[in-house]
């Protein structure tokens, strides 16, 4: 299997030409435009995905798509099975990951109905399986900038042009949910940690994204202040899911623009495509053979 999958990512990469997998977050179920869609079953050694992954062209650009709450909104942030999702888009041989998800804002001038495009994260999620690695195969990756920049730049420049409010960078605060924050904790992430935005998705999202050496980009659509904010309170429902639909609309928007962005792909300077390269630790010989069947589309490049 794992042959099959590296002969499609290395035929991507000696063609010079990107496959864009996109990772839908709430309200966003769907690609506009693709040609030859079909939903695909993909098996993963972590299970189920979280849906079946729409694929197609779109302007003559392979794109995968992955609900990562599944149609009809099954999982909640802590069930979302981010192993089996990272896997199977790896498996499907996409080289690019974009991440569109939902998030709270703690900055006044980051408003309902922008975009930021994040360059950092704060993990403080818990109940999640974050690694690809452990007992049998031990590796470290580094996720000091867990953002391709190259990729992030793309979505910047597709945002403004799709006439969003963009914001060049942005620290995402991954909590474990899914209630929403107390008062007293979103001051503190906002005044003492300094995050700029707040969500529920993006890790271990970007972390297992890097483990498989995915180019991975984060797209944060505010639909609200959190709770630090004193009008808070005055926020009705129907205003936040009409943020969300007006969001969704120019996600769509924003993802039609990437594959002219796109179209060209090589070894990505930023080394997301080789964060392997001296990552595993454990001795080839006492390495667990189950272990490294699992890893086949994850790590098959290096082991």
């Amino acid at each position: 299997m794992f042959h099959a999958i590296f002969d499609t990512v290395k035929g991507c990469q000696m063609m010079g030409q990107a496959k864009i997998g996109i990772i839908g977050g709430s309200g966003v179920y769907d690609i506009d435009g693709l040609e030859n869609a079909a939903w695909v079953t993909v098996e993963t050694p972590w299970g189920a995905p979280s849906d079946a992954l729409l694929t197609g062209r779109l302007d003559g650009i392979e794109m995968v798509f992955l609900p990562r709450h599944g149609r009809g909104h099954v999982h909640s942030p802590s069930t979302v099975p981010y192993r089996a999702n990272i896997d199977a888009l790896k498996r499907l041989g996409v080289t690019d990951v974009i991440a569109v998800s939902a998030c709270g804002s703690f900055r006044e001038d980051m408003a309902p109905g922008d975009f930021v495009m994040v360059d950092q994260f704060i993990d403080r999620t818990f109940a999640r399986e974050k690694s690809f690695f452990g007992t049998g195969c031990v590796a470290h990756v580094s996720v000091a900038h867990p953002v391709c920049e190259r990729l992030r730049q793309a979505c910047l420049a597709a945002g403004r042009a799709q006439g969003v409010t963009c914001h060049d960078g942005g620290t995402y605060l991954a909590m474990e949910g899914p209630q929403f924050s107390t008062v007293a904790e979103s001051k503190m992430y906002r005044d003492s940690w300094g995050a700029d935005v707040i969500g529920m998705t993006n890790m271990p999202e970007a972390k297992l994204a890097r483990e498989a050496e995915l180019c991975y980009a984060s797209v944060a659509m505010i639909t609200d202040f959190d709770s630090w904010h004193p009008d808070h309170g005055a926020v009705q429902i129907s205003d936040i899911i009409a943020t969300l639909g007006a969001n969704s609309a120019n996600a769509r928007g924003l993802v039609a623009r990437l594959p002219a962005m796109l179209r060209a792909r090589d070894v990505c300077a930023h080394g997301c495509d080789h964060a392997l390269e001296h990552a595993i630790m454990t001795a080839p010989d006492k390495r667990d053979p189950a272990v490294l069947a699992k890893l086949d589309a994850v790590a098959g490049r290096v082991l």
